[in-house]
């Protein structure tokens, strides 16, 4: 007989999935409907549109879930022997129930965790923590595995929430390109199977190198600084105390801001004398970083090919040496890469190593356009401005603040395509709030037709059947015959006349 019966049984099942599923994909709202039933709240696919997140479901599932762990004790005290299956179950929702009664102090942690200054803190809350599970787990005859690792466990439910906080901290927007955005930074700290994540592979992510890929100004050192400091760091129950502070474990070097000599001692540190300025023994990044912490590369496209070489080495073996210096030196964390170019054209034009890039690239992100993400979402233009006055306007102007410069673009930059993405914006917002006004400095528009089309394909802007009927009408253009472009398309050359975008046409005509 199972642990629970009726409803309960695929309720307690879907809480349990909840523990391990991306909560940013449509499939945590499917898991919630299956849990609470008509208790459910509809909600969008992007509910989560707050600064961290507002779902109406969270209390009541919370909720759910205790009264059924209660359920599940009672039984249990009875002496029914639990099967395997109902173990695991009973246990995953130990785990909901103990990361949703922390909430709030985990939160908490998460922010002083981003600010820094955990690490020379005593995290008392983890008494609170390991008694509720002692409580759950107090089962005549049962061993549950919960209790033989709480320690991990404090830092896996730490990490996720961490990672919640920090993911809605620097992405913004409910777009689908957002939304996407943030599932695909979700999978990048805890991969797509989260019970495997938990078992093993916590330990093993810096192996994985993530490159992220995407127009300038599109916020891929948020995206990074989100990933790096969401990374597990284990948690000590003698001491009360985290191994490492995750803000102070993430190291940013932008390559194009420094000359390829400077980059290598920064990269690799030095020995003394090993050339002119190298006054005394110094430690790189690579060096430097903790176990848990994270080397942040951006614009490495533009790494220079004898730096590529070394870099790759560290990749492959995860062993460096100094400049100056023959001896090995061991890189223990993680590695992560951003770039604004195609490393693609760049690897055929010989400047990028392909060895490197397939070192890179075994998790790619590609940070979508601000255009983008407001074609498809006007409405979130208030979201963006937002975030840049609260860094500089007083609370009590703030509305009035967004207001204004919100009623700027849309009477001004209607249709505007933000060339320098929201880098542009956040100086846009600047240039309203001091002078009323903004005036972009180029043209965003771009003045050739293929260049036009080029834009919406990169701007992911085209459905299927747009995409289809714009390459038609390329290739009829091209070649000036219906029959010559059928038989180049694969198609019935009545397909290719009736599929002719005629605006286009006009336009590649010129």
């Amino acid at each position: 007989m199972s642990l629970y019966s009726g409803d309960d049984q695929p309720a307690a099942e879907a809480i349990a999935e909840l523990c391990y599923t991306n909560p940013f994909l449509p499939r945590r709202i499917e898991l919630e409907k299956r849990a609470l039933g008509a208790a459910h709240k509809d909600v969008q696919r992007a509910w989560n549109l707050g600064d961290h997140g507002e779902n109406p479901n969270t209390e009541v599932l919370a909720e759910r879930a205790s009264a059924l762990l209660e359920q599940g004790r009672a039984r249990m005290r009875d002496g029914r022997p639990l099967r395997p299956e109902d173990r695991a179950l009973y246990e995953d929702l130990v785990r909901y129930h103990l990361y949703y009664r922390l909430e709030e102090l985990l939160h908490t942690l998460a922010q002083k965790s981003a600010a820094g200054g955990l690490t020379k803190r005593r995290v008392s809350s983890f008494k609170l923590f390991s008694d509720e599970a002692a409580r759950l787990c107090d089962v005549p005859g049962e061993a549950l595995r919960v209790t033989k690792q709480l320690p991990h466990l404090f830092a896996i439910l730490f990490q996720l929430r961490r990672a919640f906080y920090l993911v809605y901290e620097n992405i913004l927007g409910a777009s689908d390109a957002a939304v996407t955005l943030r599932a695909s930074v979700w999978e990048s700290i805890f991969t797509h199977d989260m019970r495997r994540y938990q078992r093993s592979l916590y330990s093993g992510m810096d192996e994985i190198t993530t490159l992220i890929t995407g127009p300038s100004g599109t916020g891929k050192e948020l995206v990074a600084r989100a990933i790096g400091m969401s990374r597990y760091i284990p948690f000590d129950a003698d001491s009360l105390r985290f191994a490492e502070e995750s803000s102070a474990a993430f190291h940013a070097l932008n390559i194009s801001a420094l000359a390829p000599t400077v980059l290598e001692s920064e990269l690799f540190g030095h020995k003394k004398g090993a050339f002119t300025d190298a006054v005394e023994d110094r430690q790189g990044w690579l060096e430097t970083c903790a176990d848990h912490g994270t080397v942040f590369l951006d614009e490495i496209g533009e790494l220079d090919p004898a730096i590529q070489v070394k870099l790759l080495r560290v990749l492959q073996t995860r062993t460096f040496s100094r400049v100056g210096e023959s001896a090995e030196r061991n890189f223990a964390g993680k590695l992560i890469a951003a770039t604004n170019r195609d490393l693609a054209a760049e690897m055929q034009q010989g400047s990028f190593r392909e060895d490197f890039y397939y070192r890179l690239c075994s998790d790619t992100i590609r940070t979508p356009s601000l255009h983008a993400q407001l074609s498809e979402r006007p409405q979130d233009l208030r979201v963006f401005v937002g975030k840049t006055v609260r860094r500089f306007v007083d609370e009590i102007e703030q509305e009035a603040a967004i207001d204004e410069v919100c009623e700027f673009i849309e009477q001004h930059l209607a249709g505007y395509r933000w060339p320098g993405n929201v880098r542009e914006l956040e100086q846009s917002v600047r240039s309203i709030i001091v002078r009323g006004s903004y005036s972009p400095v180029r043209s965003s528009e771009p003045h050739e037709p293929l260049e036009r089309i080029a834009q919406r394909f990169a701007d992911a802007e085209l459905d299927a059947d747009g995409m289809l009927d714009a390459y038609i009408t390329l290739v009829y253009h091209r070649t000036g015959s219906y029959v010559e472009a059928a038989r180049r398309l694969g198609l019935d050359r009545r397909t290719v006349k009736a599929r002719l975008d005629a605006g286009l046409l006009e336009e590649l005509k010129g």
